[in-house]
């Protein structure tokens, strides 16, 4: 089944996603510009080209921008999941934010 958000058939022939050596690739900082970026140019272009799903691609680079200026914070401040009161777990890089 194709979807074209979380997992574009033109990738699917590659034996790791692209977006896991894009992040794995870069700075920190480097990967959340990059992610805003793709938010910019999604959501600008979503009427001339993409339509919903061009609004649906900007939401998972928004997604994906937010898990790591959260992990940036608290890295820079010292926290960790458990002084904050959630617990994260890990899937594909993709944080999923649990209330304990």
């Amino acid at each position: 089944m194709n979807d074209p958000v979380n997992h574009p058939s033109h990738y699917a022939d590659k034996d790791i996603e692209v977006i896991d050596y894009i992040f794995d690739t870069l700075t920190p900082e480097e990967a959340t510009g990059y992610c805003i970026g793709n938010v910019m140019k999604y959501v600008s272009r979503w009427r001339h080209k993409g339509g919903p799903e061009d609004l649906e691609k900007a939401q998972k680079y928004l997604e994906w921008a937010i898990e790591r200026a959260k992990a940036e914070c608290r890295e820079k401040n010292g926290a960790t999941a458990e002084t904050l009161g959630i617990e994260w777990t890990e899937n594909r890089g993709d944080i999923e934010v649990n209330s304990l």
